[in-house]
């Protein structure tokens, strides 16, 4: 995945779904579904490695 902003991450920790995936989209130019999907695996991503959502 390209990189992205620190911004997504701690929007996604924050619970700022929306922002997180207008920033992803600014950053990698893509559709909204595919920002979508971008976000999805970000996600998992942060739970795995960030169980206790730090």
């Amino acid at each position: 995945m390209e990189q992205l902003p620190e911004s997504v991450d701690r929007d996604i920790l924050q619970h700022r779904t929306i922002s997180a995936i207008a920033t992803i989209r600014e950053t990698l130019g893509c559709t909204v579904h595919q920002a979508i999907d971008v976000y999805a695996q970000r996600y998992e991503e942060l739970r795995r490695d960030r169980p206790d959502g730090s």
